[in-house]
């Protein structure tokens, strides 16, 4: 699951620590190579900006890879996945409050109170004696990442020339990759190991290390700013309310308590549409929700992709555990190949131009359709986890990612450019908060859709059985939904 983002205050302006302006740094490093991205003070800028992302990725597989030691150890299968949804929803708001902590702390500030948060969080997770215990400390940990990940994609727009975005986009969005090889690794081993505690504990210390690194190269603040923005709380209210309304409801597979969280989600979700429409502070911008509009359909677009993701790997690690007879680590690894999928997708579409974006964009639900179906037929049968009955799953996984990867720079590219520019502050906001609001609506979804198709009652093999079937069928449905979306992003 990718959690892969609010700008600083339009108000607020940013110089480099060496004095320079970042106007004038830009004209220096206005190239379209890796190189111009890698090099030089822009070098050091991404390193930065593409850590705090490569710590959040970090943490949520080792997260994921450990959480069925976890349930064994403490319990609390009935909430496996509120550790996903509390923690996007705690992202969702970090991130809308980021251009707060901008503008009291200036980037390196900010960056250095993420981390301490980050830290804290898994703290408080590598002492949970229960699992209500490790999801505060799950809320904990993603506003820290919130504000971290915020940051990235905020920063990209103001100290990279408009031509860098895209390669700017794919290393943030790269940096999954470098999840996928450490967070599965790390978590793995102490599952194995049978000490998952660890894993938290080793989150600490590196989290502090980013902050103060983060901290030393990063812009100061403008002490000239003065004017100050506000957020929409009432609109970030009912969005998590929304989220929460569902996830309530998926603890049970008592089909009433189902659908009565469904409904309400509903509700609410429409009460969001008629506040967003009649508010001053907007939470995304103007023609977000008008099914005509280009910044509509790649809001669709993206949330349905994020969608396909999360509901697939959430459960993946649990179910080749269960089916395929995998340990935590190599469950973690093979869970893991669909944000590599996404990494190599995302550097490797990064330089297209012209048709081959339109190419890239429409390719992505496709390759997502193709792997959510495989999966539904393959997923559920058990093996005794053989390379052969093993290789399919993790095509299909690794093609999943794949086709995510390939649309996704230039879907964000293009949501910054269609908007007006007294919006481009918002629609850089607007990345984050759609993508973490996808990502904890699927995972919300997702474990109602388990828990409602056995998971629970009867539990087991048979329930697991009965479970993956349930959710692969079910989830096919967002990559078929959004080839109709991202057909019309091409042709716009």
């Amino acid at each position: 699951m990718h959690t892969r983002d609010v700008p600083p205050d339009r108000h607020l302006q940013f110089i480099p620590s060496s004095g320079a302006s970042v106007n004038e740094d830009i004209h220096h490093t206005s190239k379209t190579g890796w190189a111009a991205l890698l090099s030089g003070a822009n070098g050091v800028r991404s390193l930065a900006l593409a850590g705090g992302v490569a710590l959040h990725a970090i943490n949520v597989y080792i997260a994921t890879t450990i959480l069925p030691s976890v349930v064994r150890d403490i319990g609390g299968l009935d909430l496996y996945a509120w550790n996903t949804t509390v923690f996007v929803i705690a992202s969702i708001l970090g991130s809308a409050l980021s251009a707060k902590l901008l503008q009291q702390t200036g980037p390196r500030g900010a960056y250095a109170i993420a981390a301490t948060m980050f830290a804290f969080g898994a703290l408080i997770c590598a002492v949970s004696p229960s699992m209500p215990i490790m999801l505060i400390g799950r809320l904990v940990q993603g506003f820290g990442g919130g504000f971290l990940i915020a940051l990235a994609y905020a920063m990209i727009r103001l100290v990279f020339d408009e031509a860098l975005w895209p390669r700017a986009m794919a290393l943030v969005s790269g940096m999954w990759g470098v999840g996928t090889l450490v967070g599965p690794a790390v978590g793995g081993i102490f599952a194995e190991l049978g000490i998952w505690r660890a894993a938290f504990w080793s989150l600490a210390p590196v989290a502090i290390l980013f902050g103060l690194l983060a901290a030393t190269v990063l812009p100061k603040r403008d002490v000239r700013a003065t004017q100050r923005s506000s957020v929409p709380f009432a609109q970030l209210a009912l969005l998590m309310a929304s989220i929460l309304a569902i996830s309530a409801g998926s603890t049970s597979s008592d089909l009433t308590r189902n659908i009565i969280g469904i409904v309400a989600a509903v509700v609410l979700t429409v009460l969001l549409i008629n506040v967003e429409g009649r508010a001053r502070q907007k939470l995304l911008p103007l023609g977000s929700f008008h099914p005509t509009t280009a910044i509509a359909a790649l809001y669709a677009t993206m949330s349905l992709l994020a969608i396909t993701v999360t509901s697939s790997e959430i459960f993946v690690p649990l179910f080749l555990q269960v089916l395929h007879h995998q340990s935590p680590l190599w469950a973690g690894f093979l869970a893991a190949l669909m944000a590599a999928g996404w990494t190599l997708g995302s550097i490797t579409s990064a330089g297209a131009s012209g048709r081959s974006v339109s190419r890239m964009i429409t390719i992505g639900p496709l390759l997502g359709l193709v792997g959510m179906a495989a999966l539904t037929v393959l997923l559920p049968k058990a093996s005794g986890g053989t390379w052969l009955a093993l290789t399919p799953i993790c095509l299909a996984l690794f093609g999943i990612g794949l086709g995510v990867g390939l649309a996704w720079p230039h879907l964000l590219t293009r949501v910054l450019k269609v908007t007006i520019p007294s919006e481009q502050e918002l629609a850089a906001a607007s990345i984050t908060t759609i993508q973490l609001f996808a990502t904890a609506m699927g995972a919300a979804v997702a474990g109602l859709v388990v828990n409602a198709g056995g998971l629970i009652d009867p539990g087991g093999t048979e329930g697991t059985t009965s479970a993956a079937s349930w959710l692969f069928g079910t989830f096919t449905l967002a990559p078929l939904l959004c080839l109709v979306s991202a057909r019309r992003v091409a042709k716009a």
